[in-house]
């Protein structure tokens, strides 16, 4: 039993920070470090626990590195770092301090999902908190409080904890000098819990950990028991249980019915105010320290929040140190070593995590901490996904490379910055009943899928309710760099439908199979995705006042897909792939518009024939940002 929740919080946290050696670190931090427990006060009396560490080498004054985390900070009591921070940090001399933040485990308070900043001019009030006064208050007991600190404080953290790091941005403390936002998630109706408004039902079990609150002060996984709805006898097809479950709201019924989180995603299936409060963008002014922000680009859950959290310093503070860092890693797996670098089924290179903490994150807190090294990180350091190498940008995105338009041909053809005809149209129809799987393989109940992102794509070319466009193999390299915006022309049958864009990456035939995989993967002709994007129709002119379609009248429909930076090799081909369902990744959209979709009934699910015109396209690149008529993301 122990060891089943050992391993069912790794997974809940979704860290994936797993330990190299934990018996060497806590021999290491038992040897080298003095361990001390505090209850932080903050400006409105609520008092926040947190675990110190500090070098037994009194000579020096050291930096402090803070880490607030709503998955337990006790569990860093015990003598380990979980390799984050990691053990070249560790081995610098840091103080690390690991927080509880408000209502969470040891702390003391209410806890709130993604909570509201604060306004300037709404700081007057003393006793009003967000996540940047207690950052500030923690930062301002710690200068004063912990001995033989230099005055300076950097912060870090992956997924939640990356947004507690991004949401201490705005109105930061004098003393913080340099953040490292990692996965951060940014807007809960774009990251996380929602794509583009569609709800990721892949996360429903999610639910357990972000919506109870807690009794008392306590180091124990309080929510357990309502995970052990799902997983006391886990389903070892995901696909296949959440068919059976049926719309969302016998989901309310067998499994959330008490769950408050649950409650404020079902009364708020729009972008209205409760959601945009919960945005960290708009509020990212005023930064005067150096940030450097990570990311993954296989990341399911937190691929716009780095993205969009960069852009937007970037945007809004020209004159900041801000810099991001995109790697071919899934959700914070830079913050674990594997040796060889693989997502799923690709390889690509030896100890590129490694890279990372020792060559990326290292230096950044040496030099901006300590004044150790040189500041020689560039704007954007990028991986292309295609020639599998590192990338130096002075800007992102970036100025090299030539924008390309994909539009869709008959013949199932892909035309590269040829337009096709207008009357041109391609069709399918979408069954609610049937859904397009997100994966080639048959997964159990997952807490999130991960594996997906870099996945084959050829189950999914088969079906007849997958429209597939793709070039003839190409003559020379195309690389593909920066913003991707799909601009579709549709009708549909039905009121209301989703559209899901995927771009691939088609193998020659006579590719050779990677010794990592199973003898079954076959990388001869594997499509391999290389960025996708969910859009719920109902959302095309705004997220806040959804409408239902006509039907069979042509609408645009147009929404972002995220960056890319992929190099498209000779002799392979471009796939796109669009489709209406994604299950269980994303929710189903009954196609039948209902007013909110977690009260729809079984009989509003129905059959719908979608239609692609001519006008649509793919626009990919560009220095200059690609727009739609949906400007959320300022």
């Amino acid at each position: 039993m122990r060891f089943f929740m050992i391993f069912l919080s790794l997974i809940l946290v979704s860290l994936l920070i797993q330990a190299q050696d934990f018996k060497a670190d806590s021999v290491y931090m038992r040897t080298h470090y003095d361990k001390a427990e505090y209850f932080i006060p903050m400006r409105d009396g609520v008092k926040l626990f947190a675990v110190v560490y500090t070098p037994k080498d009194q000579s020096k004054k050291y930096p402090i590195l803070l880490n607030r985390t709503c998955y337990n900070a006790s569990t860093y009591g015990d003598w380990k770092t979980y390799s984050h921070p990691s053990m070249y940090l560790v081995r610098d001399k840091y103080i690390f301090v690991f927080q509880d933040v408000r209502g969470r485990y040891m702390s003391e308070g209410t806890f709130d999902n993604m909570r509201p900043n604060i306004p300037g001019n709404d700081r007057k009030n003393k006793t009003a908190i967000d996540e940047s006064s207690d950052t500030w208050d923690t930062i301002d007991w710690l200068i004063k409080n912990i001995k033989n600190n230099n005055g300076r404080v950097g912060m870090y953290g992956i997924s939640y904890p990356g947004f507690f790091t991004a949401a201490a941005l705005p109105d930061a403390h004098p003393a913080l000098k340099a953040s490292i936002p990692q996965a951060p998630i940014s807007d809960f109706f774009f990251d996380d819990f929602h794509h583009m408004g569609a709800y990721l039902q892949s996360y429903t079990a999610a639910f357990a950990v972000f919506g109870y609150q807690k009794n008392s002060s306590t180091r124990e996984d309080w929510f357990v028991n309502e995970l052990m709805r799902f997983y006391a006898q886990p389903p070892r097809d995901g696909y296949e249980f959440h068919l059976r479950l049926g719309p969302l709201k016998n989901i309310t019924e067998k499994y959330h019915f008490d769950n408050f989180f649950w409650k404020q995603i079902i009364e708020h299936p729009n972008y209205d105010d409760f959601w945009q409060k919960r945005n960290i963008l708009p509020h990212l002014r005023g930064i005067k320290h150096a940030v450097l922000t990570v990311g993954g680009w296989f990341d399911a859950e937190d691929l716009y929040g780095p993205l969009n959290i960069y852009k937007t310093i970037e945007a809004n503070n020209p004159q900041a140190r801000n810099s991001i860092i995109m790697g071919p890693w899934g959700h914070g797996d830079w913050a674990r070593e594997t040796g060889k670098s693989t997502h799923n089924h690709i390889y690509f290179g030896d100890s590129l995590s490694t890279f990372y903490m020792r060559d990326v994150e290292r230096k950044f807190f040496a030099y901006h901490l300590k004044d150790e090294g040189t500041s020689d990180l560039p704007e954007a350091l990028m991986f292309d996904t295609g020639t599998k190498q590192w990338k130096r940008f002075s800007t992102w995105p970036p100025q090299e490379y030539k924008p390309v338009t994909l539009y869709f041909a008959p013949g199932g053809r892909l035309s590269v910055n040829n337009p096709v005809p207008l009357d041109v149209i391609h069709e399918y129809i979408s069954d609610p009943a049937k859904p397009v799987p997100y994966t080639s393989e048959t997964e159990g109940l997952t807490f999130t899928p991960r594996k997906f992102m870099s996945d084959d794509q050829r189950q999914a070319s088969r079906r007849p309710d997958v429209l597939v466009f793709e070039t003839e193999p190409l003559t020379e390299d195309i690389t593909l760099a920066g913003e991707i915006m799909a601009r579709l022309r549709v009708s549909i049958t039905g009121t209301d439908a989703d559209f899901v864009v995927k771009l691939i990456d088609v193998y020659p035939n006579d590719h050779p199979n990677y010794d990592h995989n199973p003898k079954n993967v076959v990388m001869g002709n594997y499509q391999q995705l290389v960025r996708s994007e969910v859009f719920r129709g109902r959302f095309r002119n705004s997220f806040e006042k959804p409408e239902p379609f006509v039907p069979n009248q042509q609408t645009d429909v147009e929404f972002p897909l995220q960056d890319i930076l992929h190099t498209f090799k000779k002799g392979h081909r471009i796939m796109i792939q669009i489709h209406s369902t994604w299950f269980p990744y994303i929710d189903r959209n009954p196609q039948k518009y209902v007013d909110n979709i977690y009260l729809a009934n079984e009989e509003d699910f129905i059959k719908s024939t979608i239609r692609i015109h001519g006008a649509s396209k793919v626009e990919i690149g560009g220095h200059q940002r690609l727009t739609c008529k949906l400007d959320f993301r300022k």
